[in-house]
């Protein structure tokens, strides 16, 4: 059964504007997106002149979306696991994973693998869930129920879950290190009641109100 079916088109589209505003403000950007859906974000970006280049890769073709905008440079298709990216190392200065890595298999192996194509201090952007998001805990510890739904944290898709001491340990490689991880809602309008929740309780509950953590991370120099 292919779950990915089942989704609504928003799932796959909408662009990321919390990553895009921790992009390098240069115009001369070369950015590649990992499991870019549509392509929307990979359009703002460089609609926003913060790319000359934009490549993005995913596993789904969706005719109808952006995926075949000119804007967007080059376009590829393909199992992110498996296949042999064709594309130069040490060549990016941005790599974006928007909610990516817990959809599949092997996530520790594919930044390995991504992070070859981006170039010595470059930035790697990545979203993923938290799953010691408090009403995720709540539905498990308190009602025992670890019911499995179309989106969210305990999307059906979802084959690996992280807190926020797997997302650093991640994120750490002989090539990489994260400069910071941060709950969602600091860059999310939407999540701005759990932002003031969290300055109401002098930050003791930060993790537990994050939906997501917001990544940045830096390819080593020298590497």
């Amino acid at each position: 059964m292919n779950l990915y079916a089942d989704k609504e088109p928003i799932y796959f589209s909408d662009a990321r504007v919390d990553l895009i505003s921790l992009l390098p403000r240069n115009p001369a950007n070369r950015v590649l997106e990992v499991g870019c859906g549509g392509g929307d974000t990979l359009l703002k970006i460089k609609e926003m002149n913060l790319a000359a280049e934009t490549v993005g890769i995913e596993l789904f073709d969706m005719p109808g979306t952006n995926q075949r905008s000119p804007v967007i440079n080059k376009f590829i298709l393909g199992n992110i696991e498996s296949m042999q990216i064709p594309l130069p190392e040490n060549y990016f200065d941005v790599l974006i994973c928007a909610d990516v890595l817990e959809h599949l298999v092997d996530p520790w192996s594919v930044v390995e693998k991504l992070v070859r194509h981006l170039r010595p201090g470059g930035t790697m952007l990545v979203s993923i869930p938290n799953f010691r998001e408090i009403n995720t805990l709540y539905k498990i510890f308190i009602r025992g129920d670890f019911r499995y739904a179309d989106s969210g944290i305990l999307d059906k898709t979802h084959l690996r879950f992280f807190c926020r001491q797997n997302v650093k340990a991640l994120l750490t490689t002989d090539q990489l290190y994260p400069l910071f991880i941060e709950p969602s809602y600091r860059y999310n309008r939407n999540q701005k009641n759990r932002k003031l929740l969290n300055r109401i309780t002098l930050g003791l509950f930060r993790d537990l109100l994050s939906i997501q953590f917001i990544i940045k991370a830096e390819k080593k120099s020298g590497i």
